[in-house]
């Protein structure tokens, strides 16, 4: 696994847990480390996190092809 794809899956795990925490708990864990969800450093986690979401769809046709050759 590249290196990139490996930050984009881990920075999805944290993003992944962090709404996890809002739909528990109404915590959010990343607005309340940096500020507030209208703080500067909030958004740009959010913005990070999304971009890994986006990047992470290319991941789709791999596991596409190992789902179908498992058939």
């Amino acid at each position: 696994m590249k290196t990139i794809d490996s930050i984009a899956l881990g920075l999805l795990i944290i993003g992944g847990l962090n709404w996890l925490l809002v739909g528990l708990f109404n915590f959010d864990l990343v607005a309340t480390i940096f500020g507030g969800q209208t703080a500067i450093l909030s958004k740009v986690v959010y913005i990070v996190v999304g971009i890994c979401a986006l990047y992470a769809i290319k991941f789709f046709p791999m596991i596409m092809n190992t789902v179908r050759r498992e058939r």
